[in-house]
């Protein structure tokens, strides 16, 4: 086939009223700027990897994802999976369409801005970007490995992003879901011992939450970037009650690490060996199966992503 034509998964946003119109803009802005292209819907959450592995069997070398932050980690994933020769030939792009866009937003792409995103996309500037990647067993004692782009979560927030994706199933708006969340968040564990060395530094510690970030990491990690071959760590200690209410609005503010409970790191490499009742989040997407250890570490420059 002709290289040259775009392979595009199309990931309807979940509890979308009209998903067809979302794509009736994607697709105008793609014949707008004359765009060969074919394209695929995803189904269900664990399609997208095997919608992209058919898109690279049948040699496409420009794939875009029109989804969020956790259609990205499959796609990634999917690629990390082929070997190095292969992926050199292909760039990823991303059209943001879900719950959580957090790796678009780090690069100025915005969702209902179509028609720009489309224009950017195909001027076709790629840089080389890092990966990070876990390392963990699962229920049945099988050793597991899992790329991200964005971050990681261990705590609190993981259970805060499980919370609004549940609630947000049953419920539909994001509005409803977000104070059904606080609602149930009161009912949650706020700390979880754990275990954790990071480069030369060890912590034995009561952590109320912990992010690994490759990229902003939904505000918690916004020094970092991943293009630098380090992994950014923000680890936030309990603290009283009025610090949280401060701690949020550092959060939007993005100067979290202001904050006197939040201790930051840089770091190569992450071992976690007790995370005692504590949840995992991969890019948004809680991992329920994974036990502890953990091993985080990042991959430099193996991925052509396509930047404004």
């Amino acid at each position: 086939m002709d290289n040259k034509k775009w392979g595009i998964v199309f990931c309807p946003k979940s509890g979308a009223f009209r998903p067809k119109k979302r794509w009736q803009k994607v697709e105008d802005a793609l014949r707008e700027n004359g765009i060969d292209y074919d394209h695929v819907q995803s189904e269900t959450r664990d399609s997208v990897g095997r919608l992209v592995k058919m898109f690279i069997n049948n040699g496409y070398r420009k794939i875009v994802i029109v989804g969020g932050d956790s259609a990205m980690n499959d796609a990634v994933n999917c690629l990390m999976q082929i070997e190095a020769s292969e992926r050199e030939q292909i760039a990823l792009g991303v059209i943001p369409n879900g719950l959580l866009n957090d790796f678009a937003r780090f690069w100025g792409i915005h969702e209902d801005d179509e028609a720009n995103t489309v224009k950017q996309l195909k001027a076709l500037r790629t840089r080389k970007i890092d990966v990070g990647c876990i390392r963990y067993t699962n229920k049945n004692g099988e050793e597991c490995r899992r790329y991200f782009l964005n971050c990681v979560n261990i705590g609190l927030v993981a259970t805060i992003m499980q919370l609004r994706r549940s609630t947000r199933h049953f419920l539909g708006s994001r509005a409803l879901s977000f104070i059904a969340s606080l609602l149930l968040l009161l009912f949650q564990r706020m700390e979880y011992a754990m275990k954790i060395r990071i480069d030369s530094s060890t912590i034995d510690h009561k952590v109320m939450t912990m992010c690994v970030g490759n990229a902003h990491g939904y505000g918690q990690t916004p020094s970092a970037v991943p293009y630098n071959g380090m992994l950014d760590v923000s680890i936030v200690y309990q603290p009283k009650i009025m610090q949280i209410f401060g701690g949020f609005y550092l959060l939007v503010k993005g100067k979290i690490l202001n904050h006197r409970s939040v201790h930051p790191y840089r770091a190569r490499n992450i071992h976690i060996t007790e995370a005692r009742h504590a949840m995992l989040s991969i890019d948004g997407r809680v991992a329920d199966h994974a036990q502890t250890p953990f091993t985080i570490n990042v991959e430099q420059e193996v991925l052509n992503f396509i930047i404004p």
